[in-house]
């Protein structure tokens, strides 16, 4: 064909156009080549990852007990070295990212990063930090440390995330790390078989962690870890009580000057008012109340008593940790929350809570309302005040009569009111400093019972039990003794 246009057999036959689409037709060939082993190779990594590390001849028998009859390795030689060479940096950044996707595109590449870089100590892995610490290291968290000194047990595998039957008697921290490198080899994850208390809490938490999660149960180290965080001005998330819980429309994440209902929450919150923190920690809890047919804390029998020290070992005197009450679900419930807490604060996420109550204004009211009072059983003698703050109020009125009137249990028009009268005196009234009240000679009523105590109990001297009867007589004796209790650790 030539007339009008090109001679097409002239130009297929031209040198310079055969070397062209020879070219074209060689970098197909070769881009199509190095997909294919991109992909490939991919894939190879992808079996890598899930190709099994136990094999059917590592299964051992089980004893009466349910535990192994022989000892089980903590981890299989490959994910020891699957682990080592991910956190060497021998890991396709690729692979990673496409793990994280989805958590990727819900906090952004900035929210994700700020997790991939972040340092999160977990205290505690039973029921609830084991769930915590699962959910971190799934979700990207760079640098995880855990720190427990206890070991599995079969009763806990009604509620630790990963443990099995093969891992009974072997520490938790490893249980969990031996799971959570064959999820997330990259993640550099510190087993620490040992206990957190106040004279190696400088060690165990050093490196500038971004968060702290609290998930221990037992009162006295949980108080000392959030005292140790709150001072230093360490970000942490404290786990509150899940024994006795079964509503999961009942937990709530807020200030731990909301939390109530539970008793590991009420203990910790007194104690760490009696060190001065009253509010800046934010805490997972249920306000799920107690009713007839729901379970409830087992007391100890006399053989626990023999064992000694029982007051220790539990969230209250005379109760051990082990005979809470717990739902398997219910722990994993609240380590999920504080998870996705800690994950959402870290990257940023916006978050919004229900603002926790605010009752200043009304404990410095009953202030005002008790120095009132004082002053008048003194011939009203001016510029008394008292021996107590608004803060020591606030105690009194939260902690000791848990907001409610030791008379009826109303919680509405409270006052504080001297509970005896001030000891006679033959002539003129008491002084400024003269007999001041005390934390524990106080009581709350609603203002009407404290109008009728002034002038029954406080001016004409009738006794208590005449005019409010002996069940209210025990009530205060009942808060006082609790009060003693606690007292030691103001």
């Amino acid at each position: 064909m030539t007339s009008g246009g090109l001679d097409l057999s002239n130009v297929l036959s031209s040198h310079k156009v055969q070397l062209v689409l020879t070219a074209v037709a060689s970098g197909v060939v070769v881009g199509s080549s190095i997909l294919a082993f991109q992909s490939a190779r991919h894939q190879e990594k992808l079996k890598d990852i899930k190709r099994p590390n136990r094999r059917k001849s590592d299964a051992t028998a089980l004893t009466e007990f349910g535990a192994p009859a022989t000892p089980s390795k903590l981890q299989t030689e490959p994910d020891v070295e699957l682990a080592a060479k991910a956190r060497r940096g021998d890991w396709d950044e690729d692979l990673i990212l496409e793990q994280l996707a989805r958590n990727r595109v819900f906090l952004g590449d900035e929210g994700l990063q700020k997790v991939r870089d972040a340092y999160v100590v977990v205290v505690g892995c039973g029921g609830v930090g084991s769930w915590a610490a699962t959910m971190l290291v799934r979700s990207g968290v760079g640098k995880i440390k855990l720190v427990d000194f206890d070991q599995v047990t079969l009763s806990s595998l009604n509620r630790h995330a990963v443990a099995t039957l093969a891992d009974v008697g072997t520490p938790k921290v490893m249980a969990l790390r031996k799971h959570l490198e064959q999820v997330a080899p990259w993640v550099e994850i510190d087993a620490t078989n040992e206990l957190w208390n106040k004279e190696n809490g400088e060690r165990l938490l050093a490196g500038n962690p971004t968060y702290i999660v609290d998930a221990i149960d037992n009162i006295e180290t949980k108080v000392d870890l959030l005292h140790f965080c709150h001072s230093r001005g360490i970000p942490v998330i404290s786990s509150m009580g899940a024994g006795c819980k079964s509503d999961p429309t009942r937990v709530n994440i807020g200030d731990i000057s909301e939390s109530d209902e539970d008793p590991l929450s009420r203990s910790t919150r007194r104690r760490l008012r009696q060190k001065g923190v009253t509010t800046g920690i934010k805490v997972v809890y249920s306000i799920e109340k107690p009713g007839p047919g729901k379970a409830t804390l087992l007391p100890l029998d006399q053989e626990e008593y023999e064992k000694g020290k029982v007051d220790e070992l539990g969230v209250l005197p005379s109760f051990r940790a082990r005979i809470l009450p717990v739902l398997g679900t219910m722990p994993g419930l609240f380590g999920l929350c504080v998870a996705n807490e800690v994950l959402c604060e870290i990257a940023n996420y916006p978050m919004e809570h229900s603002l926790g109550k605010n009752r200043t204004k009304l404990y410095q009211d009953i202030e005002a309302k008790l120095a009132g009072l004082e002053s008048r059983l003194r011939g009203n003698v001016a510029g008394l005040r008292l021996a107590m703050t608004a803060d020591d109020i606030g105690y009194i009125v939260e902690e000791v009569f848990k907001g409610k009137s030791v008379v009826s249990g109303y919680s509405t028009r409270l006052l504080l009111t001297r509970w005896q009268p001030l000891p006679h005196r033959d002539e003129g009234h008491w002084g400024l400093d003269e007999q001041r009240v005390q934390i524990d000679e106080v009581v709350l009523m609603t203002k009407e019972e404290a109008k009728k105590h002034e002038k029954e109990v406080l001016i004409e001297r009738k006794s208590v039990e005449e005019v409010w009867g002996q069940e209210v007589v025990d009530r205060v004796n009942k808060r006082r003794a609790e009060e003693a209790v606690y007292a030691k650790f103001r």
